[in-house]
């Protein structure tokens, strides 16, 4: 299965495609989607909108993931860290392509094996479970492929119970 994983962000939205069979996978692709703050809000999510839309289109995967909404201390930022949700959410969908989301403590505890984990640990386990020669440099990136591993070894599970 492939699988386009994204971590929202209004600055720097990661994304990461990988191939799995849910117990391997190999890293298609991984980046960041970069806007400037000082664009205005609107034309930011359309700059994500639209790079979402080119990696749909480009790798075609089959699920899209993507990280639940967290509490953030700053509600400015929170309600930022939902638009950018939103226009993930809607791009995913307009392609067609299959949905699901996790927290944070899934992701990590999928991915390292603690929900407690630092960026740094999920990175290197991130680097060990695509066989990589070194880390994904972008931590945006890193969490966006380990939503994409979270997703892939939840769904070869359900295909096995089911």
């Amino acid at each position: 299965m492939r699988v386009l994983g994204v971590d929202c962000g209004s600055e720097r939205t990661g994304y990461g495609v990988i191939d799995s069979d849910g117990a391997r996978h190999k890293l298609v692709a991984a980046g960041v989607i970069r806007t400037s703050p000082k664009w205005p809000f609107e034309k930011r999510l359309l700059e994500i909108a639209g790079g979402l839309r080119a990696l749909i289109q480009e790798h075609a995967p089959e699920f899209g993931a993507v990280e639940e909404v967290f509490h953030a201390a700053n509600a400015k930022t929170a309600l930022k860290l939902a638009h950018v949700r939103g226009v993930a959410l809607l791009t995913i969908a307009e392609a067609g392509v299959k949905f699901a989301e996790y927290s944070a403590l899934e992701v990590k505890m999928s991915v390292v094996g603690y929900g407690r984990a630092e960026k740094s640990q999920v990175q290197l386990m991130v680097q060990s479970l695509l066989r990589l020669p070194e880390i994904i440099a972008s931590e945006d990136a890193s969490d966006a492929l380990a939503i994409a591993i979270c997703h892939a070894t939840h769904e070869a599970t359900a295909r096995r119970l089911a």
